[in-house]
This record gives C-alpha cells, structure tokens and sequence, in this order.
C-alpha cells in the first residue's frame, strides 16, 4: 500500500490540474489513514486466517506436515548455526505436538525458494534443528526439492505414495499461508486436518490501533501476497 499511496501523491505534484490534484492529496491522505490502521487490518486478516486448534482436542496423528518457508537467506550469516525468521511457530508447535505424543513423525517439505544465492534446502536446515531438540532421525522425513506451495504439495504427495502412506496427517503452517496451502494438497490428492499457527491476530482490538503505523501497512502487504497467491493458484 505505501508504494501505492506514493505513486498517489506524485499524479498529485506533478498532474497540471488543479482540481485533481486536491482530489489526489485527498485519496492519499485516505489510503494512509485505512492502511495504516491497525484495527481494520487486523479484523480483515482475522476473518483471512484460518483459527488456532486447541491441541487438546487433537488425536494422534502418524505424520505431521511442515512446510517451510522460514529459512531466510542471508548472504552473510554464518553457516554453523540455522536461522530462522518470524514463523518459527511452523516448527516449535509440530515440535511440541511431537515430544507430548500427539505427532508420531515430522514430515519437513520445501527445498530453496530463492531464485539467486544460497540454493541449499531449507528442509535439510529444519531437519537439524529437530534432531539438536531431540527428535529421533527415523521420525523424520524430508521433501527437499519444492520451491514453492505448489510444488510442495505435489511432491509430497508423490513422495507419501512411492512409501505406500496410509497413515492420518496434520498440515502445518502459518494461519495467514494455511488457506492456500490446504487448497494446495487438496487439489493434489492429500486430505489433511490443519493446525494453523503463527496467527497474527487472535480478533483483539487495542486502542493504539486507531493510530496509522507503517506496521499495519506491512500486514496488508503479508495479506494482499496471501490473497494474489490464492487467486492465482486457483
């Protein structure tokens, strides 16, 4: 929305009419004050996301199914350690599902979605994190080749036939991507439970968000890339 509301101003400074740019000035100062507040973002992503599971009422699942997408490249970090960025929730709550024995195997999907750099599988990254936490080796599964939702669910489907899976599976991943991504394995022939996580916003509502901030600009950005991705794969 911000490069939006700056092309806006500049048909504003530089259009000869005067008439449209007042009206300009004024749809600016509009598109600063609806996406730059908090609330609406926040209720239009709450109805977006798909709702938090309670982990009581979870039954034991043989494989539960992550998907990356957490791994950010960095040209510079430091390769002795695995970096991770905002939505390591994708990882810890299948981790928690696992050691209290709500999740028998981990099954990590995703490989570099990166399209210059670093072209190392950020599923073989995970895989470490798990086993430095203690999940057994054997427990754990890799598809390490997609780039991106769709290919990750076409691969893991052909990955679970070629082991002859019968097994019930979770899906796991952020609650603004999980509408798209149970599409995905939907189309490509997996029927999953979902256990969204990562959830941006759990309907609050706070005074300070009636206040326009540059963070409630960036969560549109995160939604409007969920919504275009959706309608595109569709």
């Amino acid at each position: 929305p911000l490069l939006w509301i700056i092309i806006v101003f500049l048909y504003a400074m530089f259009t000869k009419s005067e008439r449209r740019r007042k009206k300009s000035i004024l749809a600016g100062l509009i598109m600063i004050f609806f996406f730059g507040n908090g609330f609406i973002v926040a209720e239009t992503t709450y109805l977006w996301q798909k709702r938090a599971v309670p982990i009581a009422s979870l039954p034991v699942y043989q494989t539960a199914i992550i998907l990356a997408g957490i791994v950010p490249y960095q040209e510079k970090a430091l390769t002795d350690r695995v970096n991770i960025s905002g939505g390591a929730d994708r990882l810890l709550h299948p981790l928690q599902l696992y050691k209290i024995g709500k999740v028998q195997k981990i099954l990590i999907s995703g490989g570099s979605g990166t399209l210059v750099g670093d072209k190392s599988s950020e599923a073989i990254k995970l895989k470490q994190v798990l086993l430095y936490c203690g999940v057994s080796e054997s427990d754990i599964i890799l598809e390490s080749s997609s780039r991106n939702t769709y290919e990750s669910s076409i691969a893991t489907k052909r990955l679970l036939d070629s082991m002859q899976y019968r097994g019930n599976l979770l899906l796991v991943t952020s609650a603004n991507h999980m509408r798209r991504a149970e599409a995905c394995f939907l189309k490509a022939g997996l029927k999953t439970d979902i256990f969204p996580v990562d959830n941006a916003t759990h309907g609050e509502i706070y005074l300070d968000h009636l206040v326009p901030t540059e963070l409630a600009m960036n969560s549109w950005t995160v939604l409007f890339r969920e919504m275009v991705g959706y309608m595109v794969y569709k």
